[in-house]
């Protein structure tokens, strides 16, 4: 079974950079995801909002970038803990986007 995910969209929400008792580094914010899907022949506008969730390297980049700073994420999804099934996007690599919305 595959779980990996890749979307664009804005930081527009974050939480103060926090650490695991081990040391390693927790993030925690929002993604804004806005897009154009094909979906039964004709064009979907998609809005959402995506929590996100980067232990690690990946963590300290995120807790660096400024709000409304557009990025391409990769990662996979996972429920938010044992009792809240709710989905959680956990963040593996970071491309940020700022300067290339034309390229």
């Amino acid at each position: 079974m595959n779980n990996q995910l890749r979307i664009t969209g804005c930081l527009i929400a974050r939480e103060a950079l926090r650490y695991t008792p081990a040391g390693i580094p927790v993030f925690t914010g929002i993604l804004e995801h806005q897009s154009e899907q094909e979906e039964d022949g004709g064009t979907r506008h998609v809005e959402c909002e995506v929590p996100l969730l980067a232990l690690g390297e990946p963590a300290k980049w995120l807790a660096a970038a400024t709000v409304g700073i557009e990025m391409s994420l990769t990662g996979f999804i996972a429920a938010k803990s044992k009792h809240r099934k709710t989905l959680v996007f956990h963040v593996q690599t970071i491309e940020f986007l700022e300067g290339k919305k034309n390229a």
